[in-house]
């Protein structure tokens, strides 16, 4: 007998590409994919006949974002971290007790964008409304900011409360439709 060498076995690829799509089907079924769930916004119901509103400019906070982000609070330029202090002295008056006493009810803020502005902006601008209203709620009631998160929506006392804040200073966002500034050159 002669000893030589020997031919390498050769792998059979054929049930490799079956293997490969096994794997595929797998990652694909077992992965969760991430979805954007966009801003919780209770909308009202849309009424039957729709009476135009009429709101006096006095009681009109304006927000502006342009295209590249840029905030106008009430035609001044401000941050993010100016709304807070701007929107309080609006809603409640310059810290003055207004002497109408539904006048917080009345206010409204009306946030308007371009067409350009990012969804980043928006959303860090409406959560600093959402946290403004929250701590005025919250001092309403004498209340600290935690504490009035933690408030438990299902306890009847706490819904009590919650209602009298909301009632105090109803969270009332206008977003205006917004504009394309390269349209109007």
């Amino acid at each position: 007998m002669r000893k030589g060498r020997r031919e390498p076995q050769e792998v059979n690829a054929g049930s490799m590409a079956d293997i490969a799509f096994l794997l595929l089907i797998f990652f694909l079924v077992t992965t969760t994919i991430a979805s954007d769930k966009g801003i919780a916004v209770l909308l009202p119901p849309k009424p039957e006949e729709q009476d135009d509103v009429k709101i006096k400019e006095k009681n009109i906070f304006n927000i502006l974002i342009n295209s590249k982000d840029m905030l106008l609070l009430e035609d001044d330029p401000g941050e993010i971290s100016d709304i807070d202090e701007k929107v309080r002295e609006f809603l409640t008056n310059n810290g003055k007790n207004p002497k109408l006493s539904d006048s917080p009810q009345k206010a409204v803020v009306s946030l308007k964008t371009d067409r350009g502005t990012s969804y980043e902006k928006y959303i860090e601008v409406y959560d600093e409304l959402k946290i403004t209203y929250n701590k005025l709620r919250a001092e309403s009631l004498g209340l600290t900011l935690d504490q009035y998160n933690n408030l438990d929506k299902k306890k009847d006392a706490h819904k009590e409360m919650l209602k009298r804040a909301s009632d105090a200073y109803p969270f009332r966002v206008s977003d205006a439709e917004p504009t394309d500034i390269s349209k109007l050159r």
